[in-house]
């Protein structure tokens, strides 16, 4: 199934995504409470789109999937190619760094260029949400601990990331973690996700365009080495890491600015666009 949170009144509501229509199933609750329920909730969603009548999935404006994960993982240097083009070694382990829920925003809602700098850099990557919990999970049963897969844009602020050994203060400027809008669930996807080409385009032009089969860690690899140190839960968020392409490293470099459309596409999912502007 493909699910998403959109806005409805002064709340969210949850809908189940069919073509261009969207279905209403609020009534089950949140993605997050579906997402902690497992397979009864999935069967309870299922039955209440069913019954649900459809609306014209344009006429949404998108919420966040997950608003306030539990834990936002990121893995850096993931391919290859990007950990070439950055001047990294490509990486025996993985690196890894925070994102928290005050620098996240929606689908459709503005990427934020702070007034910091205007080194505002562009990351599709593809996001595992995490459905059964666990430790010490071991890489062969990994998958099933997956409910599925959504999309982000690890925007990043390049400057502010080199400040210092740890990326963290350049990955979490308000307004510069664009996710969703959609989650589709692991059984409508080749396993872990990978086969699967991955791209962002800025103004129509791309600028990143690779495949998740290139990852040095896989899906069930990542799961692995972090329930290693970590419990992981549902609605936990793990973002895979960004192909080459990417700002910095063109010549000159490719920043984002305002007026800028950045969208990040991964094939079987979908398209995450949105617009930016400058900080007030």
């Amino acid at each position: 199934m493909k699910l998403m949170m959109f806005k409805k009144g002064s709340g969210d509501a949850l809908g189940v995504v069919e073509g261009d229509s969207v279905i209403d199933v609020s009534s089950v609750g949140t993605l997050q409470h579906v997402i902690a329920g497992g397979s009864s909730a999935l069967a309870a969603v299922k039955a209440a789109a069913a019954k649900g009548s459809k609306q014209a999935l344009a006429s949404v404006k998108p919420a966040l999937p997950i608003a306030r994960p539990g834990k936002f993982l990121c893995i850096g240097l993931n391919y290859a190619a990007h950990a070439a083009e950055g001047g990294h070694a490509t990486p025996t382990y993985p690196a890894l760094f925070p994102r928290f829920h005050s620098s996240l925003v929606a689908a459709g809602e503005p990427v934020v260029r702070p007034k910091e700098s205007i080194q505002l850099d562009y990351e599709c990557e593809l996001t595992i949400v995490i459905g059964k919990g666990g430790r010490h999970i071991p890489e062969s049963k990994a998958l099933e601990h997956v409910f599925g897969y959504t999309l982000f844009n690890d925007v990043s602020v390049r400057d502010f990331q080199r400040k210092g050994a740890q990326w963290t203060p350049g990955k979490n400027f308000d307004g510069t973690g664009p996710l969703g809008p959609v989650v589709v669930t692991s059984d409508e996807l080749p396993p872990g996700a990978s086969g699967l080409r991955i791209c962002t385009r800025v103004n129509g032009e791309t600028m990143q365009d690779s495949n998740t089969s290139d990852m040095i860690f896989s899906t069930a690899k990542i799961v692995a080495i972090l329930s290693e140190f970590m419990t992981l839960e549902p609605g936990d968020l793990i973002a895979t890491g960004t192909p080459s392409g990417v700002a910095h490293a063109r010549k000159p470099p490719a920043w984002m600015k305002a007026g800028d459309k950045v969208e990040v596409e991964v094939e079987r999912i979908g398209i995450l666009a949105n617009p930016v502007v400058d900080a007030k």
